[in-house]
């Protein structure tokens, strides 16, 4: 065996061991980036009061009302994460999460571009990257999604 083919023998080895690690990984990154949203949802309608407080006095959302987005954030914050946990409609949720997480950033980019909070804009590119995961790998077998698919359920 020449050394080119030894040297594949031993990849294919660490590849077919690591495809067992591919649908728990995945389930577990769906779930601890929803996780994260999920609570702050939670946060926002805990005490709506201060949620429209903060919105119209500290973030800075771009184009819409400080209402309309406290509502649409929190919607995302709780809808979101409820379907990418679940693996259902799986690369919309991480699509929208994505632009909940972005537009976070950008409306308290004032703060978390400033000294001293790199390791909370550190967060959001971690969040970011997790979610992309999501959408560009999808949910996984642990999943409704894959579980559809497999059951044979086809748009008409």
């Amino acid at each position: 065996m020449t050394l080119a083919a030894r040297l594949l023998h031993f990849n294919d080895l660490a590849e077919r061991a690591a495809q067992l690690l591919v649908a728990p990984l995945l389930l577990v990154t769906r779930v601890y980036v929803a996780w994260q949203f999920l609570k702050s949802g939670w946060l926002k309608i805990a005490d709506w009061e201060t949620t429209l407080f903060l919105f119209e006095e500290e973030y800075q959302v771009p184009l819409v009302s400080p209402t309309l987005a406290a509502v649409g954030g929190t919607f995302g914050e709780l809808v979101f994460p409820v379907l990418l946990i679940l693996g259902l409609l799986t690369r919309y949720a991480a699509a929208g999460l994505f632009a909940v997480n972005i537009i976070a950033v950008v409306s308290y980019a004032h703060v978390l571009l400033g000294e001293g909070f790199e390791a909370a804009l550190g967060q959001h590119y971690l969040w970011g990257l997790m979610l992309l995961v999501a959408l560009v790998f999808g949910p996984g077998r642990l999943s409704i999604d894959s579980w559809l698919k497999a059951s044979g359920a086809r748009p008409r």
